[in-house]
């Protein structure tokens, strides 16, 4: 998935990852400088050496300057925090971005699995392509890339796993099981 993302990430740029958990994402990405940020501290476990790990609240980025990084990158994270939560990351991703900087989202699509949305009891948000795309319009972002039909709901299989499908699938035009959606957002 880093492969396909670093369409929109430089590998001189500074990534900020919020909600990074085990780091599957700032352990892959090529970049100058990769921090790795999460409310949990399993986030300094399972960051790899390059990764920066710091535990913190990703609503709350005053640990970093205006203009620290080119992208912020988050993935299943907006639909776990009420509106207000939400609001404040969105504005604090704007602060620590620079002039350009994108802010890229994977989230899960409500139209594409709207019987399984909810099989997360920590889901608290809905978004669909059409409302996360007009949540970040209203909240100053531009839409630079909008796929609704991105990555399947969940990658976790029995056994050893589909990861290894995960380029195939990203290349195909055809998307069977498709419920995340990407989104990239220039500031």
């Amino acid at each position: 998935m880093c492969a396909y993302l670093s369409r929109w990430i430089a590998p001189d740029a500074d990534v900020l990852e919020l909600g990074a958990g085990w780091c599957d994402f700032s352990n892959q990405v090529s970049a100058r400088r990769v921090v790795a940020m999460d409310l949990d501290a399993t986030v300094r476990r399972g960051a790899a050496e390059h990764v920066e790990a710091v535990v913190g609240d990703c609503t709350d980025l005053s640990d970093f300057a205006d203009g620290s990084f080119d992208v912020v990158f988050a993935s299943n994270l907006l639909e776990h925090l009420e509106r207000a939560d939400a609001t404040k990351l969105l504005a604090e991703s704007r602060r620590v971005l620079r002039p350009g900087g994108r802010l890229i989202l994977m989230q899960p699509n409500f139209r594409l699995n709207p019987g399984r949305y909810f099989d997360d009891f920590t889901h608290v948000a809905i978004f669909t392509d059409q409302s996360l795309g007009d949540y970040l319009v209203s909240e100053g972002w531009s839409i630079e890339t909008m796929k609704a039909r991105f990555l399947p709901l969940t990658m976790k299989s029995r056994g050893s796993g589909l990861t290894f499908l995960v380029p195939w699938y990203l290349r195909s035009p055809i998307k069977p099981l498709a419920g995340q959606m990407l989104v990239v957002a220039n500031r």
